[in-house]
């Protein structure tokens, strides 16, 4: 941090105009006035009530000042601004307080927007949400080549409320400005060049030229072209407005996620008008704030910043080892090495490592940009059919299929190999550690690792302990979690773990619905009017119809027939035949290109069916709590959100439970216990949220 506040005061002779508590406003030698953002008591910028209000005291002094030029910075190495501070947005419930806010804080932008000298946002790292805001109301914007800019506030169930929506949708193509806050993608600085949201793109050692060159009117602003200018008028934002709402129906239907529909409300309505915009985005604003989508929203943020904060960031696991180059032990390892890890991966047989080299080079297509860090990734993942990894690596991860026997067979050829202090994880799903470690020589070094499929898209990892397992060994799994980009679970090991545990009665629910001759695309589509991002029909092909299987038998011997509904006979014989679902191209449905085909079914789906999906999980959740194997239900709802998908916007299923009230859990529970079986006795635990 010292060594870039170094760097900015070091363009010239300064002389500090004023201190404040949150900004440093100096002048250089040619008169430009240089105001460092450096929040206090914090590693990122965000912009709070009182950073605002402090902001506006000093675009009052530069009023009176008139120094040359004004140059915004940051002295943050993270960045520009993140934001918001988002915790000033949680348990908002009165939209007339928030606008008032938001007119205070509008009025701030709006000044510094109007000061009558050149004003100038040099960007570095992350200029994101109410960040990029102040940045758009500055004349220029001069980006260092590492940042990125973007507008996540949907992810938040909201819209940029800073006067963003309005100056964004004036200065670059309404479509692709539209667009970026519509998806909350954040794009890097050349491409915000070519869009004209910067107009310079330099490095650290030239901005002291670049900034001279916009202050004294070198480089000249982008202004919006003829064809955005266009995009603006009335006839055209109404056929783009439709358009833009269909496409956001595709993955946030309305009645679930309100704020994409009201941006384009919004634009649409307004979006002719800068001023007109700028107005009606404060009120819309407040109303999205104060929806329970948005607190829902706003609880997740947090809910990942409490498991990331699991970790302490010093991951010390440096060669990760695979055992399993299956669809999972492969993805694992190609997720490892992209994350910067030397990585081993090891099979019985040369086609199913091939094979997982071959995903893993799709897989870096995508996520890495350039071709020569595509590059190193697939160098750091190397094939090891000998198995020779073991020796060297910090953590041998074994993935391979679930099968008690076959897993302890592996344990006895790799443990006396091991190098001391090396952790041995298993991905298993489902087999409690305690079974497992019985034939180890060191059952201290062994713990649970589970990720969950796509690898390269859900963020949690369980890190299952048992009770004799080593502290020192279970916190370096946990910081490796949180080196690799991921989220860690703590949790004691029981059959199924958590997730698996909640889901099981999920999709077995939906089998028994299917012999009840339930259409498969009904079934899905209750869980989907819910809210979950795939129905348990197809939840159950993507994962594989075999472990399903595996998984639901191992838990009915664990909990009892009573507690599970059995596994309908023509679901083995699916098995049976390699109809397995995703990874075979058959199973409930036809899996072509990665997607299921489905045909829409004339059955409309009941809030019955969705309770007989959805209140299982909450009831096995709260079980979880009441057990012991998770800590506290924040743990359980983030896991379930980002192990599963489970709706957002419902906060996960115990903060649902919670919502819709404990009694009346209770007594759905008891309605359906009554009609369908004792699967649905609702949990002893629930006595605690009366």
């Amino acid at each position: 941090m010292d060594a870039l506040k170094d760097r900015v005061l070091e363009l010239g002779p300064t002389a500090v105009i004023g201190a404040y508590k949150n900004f440093k406003l100096t002048r250089d030698g040619d008169g430009v006035a240089w105001l460092l953002f450096d929040r206090a008591n914090a590693s990122a910028n965000t912009l709070s009530g009182d950073v605002i209000e402090e902001l506006g005291q000093i675009v009052a002094a530069l009023e009176n000042e008139r120094p040359a030029g004004l140059v915004i910075r940051s002295a943050k190495p993270s960045g520009f601004i993140a934001g918001a501070d988002v915790n000033e947005f949680r348990g908002a419930t009165d939209p007339r307080q928030v606008e008032n806010e938001m007119n205070k804080a509008h009025a701030v932008v709006d000044r510094l927007e109007a000061l009558k000298i050149p004003s100038v946002a040099v960007v570095h790292g992350f200029c994101l949400g109410g960040g990029l805001e102040i940045a758009l109301a500055c004349n220029s914007r001069i980006a260092i080549d590492n940042a990125r800019f973007g507008f996540p506030e949907v992810m938040l169930g909201l819209h940029p409320g800073l006067g963003g929506t309005a100056r964004f949708t004036h200065l670059v193509s309404p479509l692709e400005s539209m667009t970026m806050m519509l998806t909350g993608k954040t794009i890097d600085a050349r491409r915000a060049k070519s869009l004209g949201l910067v107009d310079a793109v330099t490095q650290e050692r030239h901005v002291r030229n670049a900034v001279k060159d916009a202050i004294f009117g070198r480089l000249k602003p982008h202004k919006q072209s003829l064809l955005g200018h266009l995009m603006n008028f009335g006839p055209v934002r109404g056929i783009l407005g439709n358009r833009m709402r269909a496409e956001a129906q595709k993955s946030a239907p309305q009645e679930h996620y309100p704020a994409p529909y009201a941006l384009i409300d919004l634009w649409e309505k307004h979006g002719g008008s800068r001023s007109a915009m700028l107005a009606a985005e404060k009120p819309s604003f407040a109303n999205l704030m104060v929806t329970p989508t948005a607190q829902n929203l706003i609880r997740v943020f947090f809910l990942r910043e409490q498991m990331k904060k699991l970790t302490d960031g010093k991951n010390a696991v440096e060669h990760v080892h695979v055992i399993g180059a299956g669809a999972m032990g492969g993805d694992i390892a190609a997720w490892c090495a992209n994350e910067g890890l030397r990585v081993t991966l090891a099979d019985m047989k040369p086609e199913p490592i091939a094979g997982a080299i071959k995903r893993a080079a799709d897989l870096f297509g995508k996520i890495i940009k350039k071709k020569t860090d595509q590059r190193d990734a697939l160098d750091r993942l190397i094939p090891d059919m000998n198995g020779q990894g073991v020796r060297n690596a910090d953590l041998i991860i074994e993935a391979v299929p679930e099968n008690l026997g076959l897993k302890q067979k592996v344990y006895a050829g790799i443990e006396p190999n091991m190098k001391e202090g090396a952790i041995l994880a298993t991905n298993t799903s489902s087999i409690p550690l305690q079974d497992l470690r019985t034939t180890l020589k060191n059952p201290q070094h062994l713990l649970g690792l589970h990720f969950f499929n796509p690898v390269s898209r859900l963020q949690l990892v369980e890190v299952v302990s048992h009770d004799g397992v080593d502290p020192g060994s279970l916190k370096k799994a946990i910081n490796f979690v949180g080196g690799i980009d991921r989220l860690p679970l703590p949790v004691k090991s029981s059959p199924g773990f958590l997730v698996n545990r909640a889901l099981t009665p999920y999709m077995l629910e939906a089998m028994v619905m299917l012999d009840e001759k339930i259409p498969k695309e009904t079934i899905d589509a209750a869980a989907e009017k819910f809210g979950m991002p795939m129905g348990p029909i197809e939840l159950a092909d993507q994962v594989g119809l075999d472990i399903c299987l595996a998984v639901g038998d191992m838990l009915r011997s664990k909990f009892g027939d009573q507690a599970l509904p059995p596994a309908p006979d023509w679901l083995r014989d699916k098995v049976k035949n390699g109809d397995l679902g995703r990874k075979t191209g058959k199973g409930f449905y036809v899996w072509k290109d990665g997607h299921a085909v489905k045909t829409p079914s004339s059955e409309k789906p009941t809030q019955e069916m969705i309770d007989r999906l959805v209140l299982p999980m909450s009831n096995v959740c709260v079980a979880c709590l009441r057990e012991g194997i998770v800590d506290n239900g924040d743990l359980v709802d983030g896991a379930m959100i980002f192990g599963t998908g489970y709706a957002p916007f419902r906060g996960g299923p115990v903060n649902y439970a919670k919502k819709r009230g404990a009694a009346d859990i209770i007594a759905t529970l008891e309605n359906l216990r009554a009609k369908f079986g004792e699967r649905f006795k609702p949990d002893a635990g629930w006595s605690q949220y009366k």
